[in-house]
């Protein structure tokens, strides 16, 4: 199933520098595990914003929702799924 998820960013300021560095590098290691995984199969920054719109490709939805979950800034995350079915129009053979 493919799910498009926008993902908001709000670390609170007054968060000690060094936990925020190793959340964030946490969190870019898992990411990119997924991505390599096939899991997360994209990823886009949305500009002027701590924030991202991604497409994942899991199971359903309890394998989303563990993923997302497990992210290291998911404490410090709004986070919007979108679920997504193939387009009858789509000349993509891959996209479903």
């Amino acid at each position: 199933m493919l799910f498009h998820v926008r993902m908001d960013v709000c670390i609170p300021r007054d968060l000690d520098p060094d936990e925020a560095a190793g959340i964030i590098a946490r969190e870019r290691a898992y990411s990119q595990a997924l991505q390599q995984s096939g899991k997360w199969r994209h990823i886009w920054r949305i500009v002027g914003e701590y924030a991202n719109y991604s497409i994942f490709d899991v199971k359903d939805n309890d394998e989303l929702h563990e993923i997302l979950s497990g992210l290291p800034l998911f404490r410090f995350m709004t986070v919007t799924v979108t679920p997504l079915v193939r387009h009858p129009s789509s000349i993509r053979d891959d996209d479903s």
